[in-house]
């Protein structure tokens, strides 16, 4: 039996030892040298300010954000599942995470708390929240909108797999 057929090759070996093929193994250290770059030129300013900026980001998170997620989401399961409506949970969670995300960065701006974006926006300032709104409005909607979709495609394939009728 020859050395290829017996999975010796260069490529079969990296998947035995790594688990994954050679072009996730380049993508995963690429990624790595992108962050250590970022982390390079974010230590150039203030070292101990980012690290207690960090510090308080983890713990804000850890102590009060998870949290409050846990409840929010086990409050949404139980109303779905009283509703009988567990599958609509997914189509609730993800506009709402991508709107709280949208908040989350863009707060300053939309709570009309950032003085000085005008210049850098070329937008008043009182635009923010309305657009949020909007953007908040489209995600659910769009949420919506799949969620029909699938229910509707669920129905044509259970009425392909129906027996035909004997008359």
């Amino acid at each position: 039996m020859s050395a290829l057929a017996r999975g010796t090759r260069p490529v079969d070996r990296l998947r035995r030892w790594y688990g994954e093929g050679p072009l996730q193994l380049l993508v995963l250290l690429a990624s790595f040298a992108l962050a250590a770059y970022a982390g390079v030129r974010l230590l150039d300013g203030d070292p101990l300010m980012i690290a207690v900026w960090f510090a308080g980001a983890a713990l804000v998170h850890d102590l009060l954000l998870v949290p409050a997620y846990a409840l929010v989401d086990r409050a949404l399961r139980t109303a779905a599942g009283r509703l009988g409506r567990r599958e609509w949970i997914n189509f609730v969670r993800v506009p709402a995470f991508l709107s709280g995300l949208l908040l989350l960065v863009w707060f300053p701006l939309v709570t009309g708390q950032a003085a000085g974006y005008e210049s850098s926006t070329a937008l008043p300032a009182g635009v923010f929240l309305t657009r949020w709104l909007i953007v908040t409005g489209v995600l659910f909607a769009g949420a919506a909108l799949c969620r029909v979709l699938q229910v509707r495609s669920a129905r044509r394939s259970a009425r392909k797999q129906r027996p035909p009728v004997a008359h």
